[in-house]
């Protein structure tokens, strides 16, 4: 007689010198299995947390958006190409970014955003982009990372510890988040430990308004609009200028 056995999904979180071990646990009623990746609240995990099969997965989409608006073009004005830029590529581009923006694969993502932003503005493929940002107020992949984490960590300032928490000593970075001592690349990579480091770069005025909400989105986003960042090291050097 055969048992029909229900599976259970099962993923193990590795770093990359790790190898993975096959497991396979059976019950009376079901059968747990490896897998390589699974999808949770609309975002495709792996077990190394490279964002590999997320970012492939998000790729036709984006390539959709991006031949959908070179289609349309020539019947419509800027302006509607930037409302069908917002709604078809920024939202998919977007969401859950605080999580895989990080990635080294992200710049695949990067790469046709600024296709896009090409088209919308009638630019050819060697044309620099960074002024095209500006001229359509739109972030940068980068920035929109950026922007992402620090409304991230400015929503939910109190699960994070300040240094002035940690020691008494009274220095100029008091009132920066604490950030522990790793040699972790996949810690240091992470939402928690990149939002904290982010968040410590930021000027002060933008840090003593932070309590307020609406107030430092919109600085927080004037800012990032003024400075089309390609690199997390350009907004460092910025904000420490700023500083």
């Amino acid at each position: 007689m055969s048992l029909n056995y229900n599976k259970t999904p099962f993923l193990q979180y590795l770093t990359k010198k790790q190898n993975e071990r096959k497991i396979q646990i059976t019950t009376s009623t079901s059968i747990i299995t490896n897998i390589k990746s699974t999808k949770f609240l609309g975002l495709t995990i792996d077990s190394i947390l490279s964002w590999r099969e997320h970012i492939s997965c998000i790729t036709p989409k984006l390539n959709k958006a991006c031949y959908a608006i070179r289609v349309i073009k020539p019947f419509m004005t800027q302006n509607v190409l930037r409302t069908v830029y917002f709604s078809y590529f920024h939202s998919v581009m977007s969401y859950g970014v605080i999580f895989w923006g990080n990635s080294y694969l992200s710049n695949n993502i990067f790469r046709i955003q600024k296709r896009i932003i090409r088209i919308i503005t009638n630019k050819g493929k060697r044309d620099s982009c960074r002024y095209l940002y500006k001229q359509l107020q739109i972030l940068t992949f980068t920035s929109q990372y950026i922007f992402s984490m620090l409304l991230f960590v400015t929503k939910y300032r109190d699960l994070f510890l300040s240094n002035s928490e940690i020691h008494d000593i009274d220095t100029h970075f008091n009132c920066n988040i604490y950030l522990p001592s790793t040699n972790l690349t996949l810690v240091q990579k992470g939402d928690f430990y990149s939002g904290s480091r982010i968040y410590s770069h930021l000027p002060t005025h933008i840090k003593d308004i932070s309590k307020d909400f609406k107030q430092s989105k919109s600085t927080l986003k004037a800012l990032l609009l003024e400075h089309t960042c390609y690199s997390l090291e350009e907004f460092y050097q910025i904000s420490s200028k700023s500083t």
